[in-house]
């Protein structure tokens, strides 16, 4: 059973269930916001919306990211059940270098205006974009995207998935879970992207992802002193 409840605006909160509060997104799609019983938002900061491309867009990206050159995600000396691509920056797992990479590819560039658009951002703040392919049995662990980074914005591709969210509390740790459908897109930032946890988990089918990023302070601050 899933944690959450799609209501439209002005449906009443049914009883011990925590809500998402579907609004009016761009493109005429539903932008899905977490909200409890008390329309309290849960996790500030954080949005998603399904349906944001259409099967045959779906089939292109993924063609597009099987052409290029992939490689596995290293961390440490760890090698995972995923392949990946950076342009526009990379940040090494290996090294922590941070870095200039290849420019974002033209095949992109529509895909990234429509995910600034839904994100309230311009196009040209989505600085970095990373391919993904989950092989399998592949996932995410709990983890924060580098502080060099503000909004994460997420577009998963194939399989059906579920992105989980944790922070600590004195008790232990608060947990939430959010559906990420095939073709859906997630948006991260303020207290989703600094306070809480997030993972992928595990899926039984393939499935790939186009994740882009926009530079924080600290990463623009980085960058202007010629690191």
């Amino acid at each position: 059973m899933s944690l959450f409840h799609l209501r439209d605006p002005g449906e009443p909160c049914p009883a011990k269930l925590p809500v998402l509060l579907a609004n009016r997104g761009v493109f005429g799609l539903e932008k899905t916001v977490m909200f409890d019983l008390f329309d309290t938002q849960l996790i500030p900061g954080l949005s998603a919306q399904d349906g944001f491309c259409t099967p045959d867009n779906e089939a292109f990206l993924v063609e597009q990211i099987e052409a290029q050159a992939l490689a596995p995600f290293r961390f440490q000396g760890w090698f995972g059940k995923r392949l990946t691509a950076s342009f526009g920056f990379n940040y090494d797992f290996e090294t922590a270098a941070f870095a200039p990479a290849e420019p974002i590819p033209a095949w992109l560039e529509p895909i990234r205006a429509q995910a600034a658009a839904f994100a309230g951002l311009k196009a040209g703040d989505l600085v970095q974009a990373l391919l993904l392919c989950y092989d399998p049995g592949a996932g995410i662990g709990w983890h924060r995207d580098r502080p060099l980074f503000e909004h994460v914005i997420g577009i998963s591709l194939g399989a059906d998935t579920s992105m989980r969210f944790r922070r600590r509390t004195e008790k232990g740790f608060q947990r939430l879970s959010l559906p990420i459908l095939s073709r859906s897109i997630y948006h991260l930032s303020g207290e989703a992207r600094y306070q809480w946890e997030h993972s992928i988990a595990d899926m039984s089918e393939k499935r790939w992802s186009i994740t882009f990023r926009s530079l924080s302070a600290r990463g623009r601050d980085f960058l202007s002193r010629g690191n």
